[in-house]
């Protein structure tokens, strides 16, 4: 199985594995069905989760009836109790949705609901990230999960996510980081394909974010709050719901010259 799944991930194009999973997730959810495991974000709960990586695969983290990893797992119990996302009118800017959560939001009538991508199949608005075709301040909420990590000019990307961000406004932007790792790690001399998933943790990264992450978004202007929401979660919860002990969540804010220097 960890095998058949590496060589998925590797070989077939995201769009693609994209359109694929919709007919392969609910065979899946069938067969896995149980009460050890339970993703929060659709409540059904599996004797085991399935195995996911490009490059050390991890075992039992993606769920078999929401595709949701532990980061996304976190990621909707972090807004559904500390947040108002689920309450609020919000005019929200998703970058390459996740079918975990692309279908919940858009069904959510608070929510003014934009997404995009430059290739992802669930995008409404195809976008370059490092120049995006929306006003200034036009986003209360902006989710960019796992994206700035396969972007070259990251800097042009935090720009343009502060630029379109409403004074005020809030963001979500996850990166797969290395704690451990104090500045973030780049080599574009690595090419081979197989070399940069064992080095960076996917094919198409570009590097390996460090702790000096959130000191890249406050140059940028952003007030980071950097969360580690498992901390407040009991051990049977984080089990229960295969998260990733100590993943920091990245929680930005827009705001006015005035608040952040107090």
């Amino acid at each position: 199985m960890k095998k058949l799944f590496k060589l998925i991930l590797n070989t077939i194009p995201r769009p693609l594995l994209i359109r694929l999973s919709y007919v392969a997730r609910p065979v899946l959810a069938f067969f896995l069905k149980g009460n050890t495991f339970t993703d929060p974000i659709d409540g059904k709960s599996f004797k085991s989760f399935l195995p996911y990586g490009y490059g050390n695969q991890r075992n039992n983290v993606l769920s078999p009836s929401t595709l949701s990893l532990e980061r996304h797992r976190l990621l909707w119990l972090y807004l559904q109790n500390e947040t108002d996302f689920f309450s609020a009118q919000k005019k929200v800017l998703h970058f390459a949705p996740e079918q975990a959560f692309y279908k919940r939001f858009k069904k959510m009538k608070h929510l003014d609901y934009v997404t995009t991508d430059l290739n992802s199949p669930l995008a409404d608005v195809k976008a370059d990230i490092c120049n995006l075709p929306f006003n200034d301040n036009e986003f209360d909420f902006i989710l960019c999960n796992h994206v700035l990590e396969h972007i070259p000019d990251d800097t042009k990307a935090m720009q343009e996510l502060y630029r379109v961000m409403t004074k005020g406004g809030m963001g979500i932007f996850q990166i797969p980081q290395d704690l451990k790792r104090e500045k973030t790690f780049e080599d574009n001399t690595i090419t081979d394909k197989k070399q940069r998933a064992e080095i960076f943790g996917q094919y198409d990264h570009v590097r390996v974010y460090g702790r000096d992450y959130f000191d890249k978004l406050r140059s940028i202007g952003f007030k980071v709050d950097e969360v580690d929401y498992t901390s407040k979660l009991s051990n049977e919860d984080v089990i229960k719901y295969c998260l990733a002990k100590g993943e920091i969540i990245p929680v930005v804010y827009k705001v006015d010259s005035a608040s952040s220097a107090e």
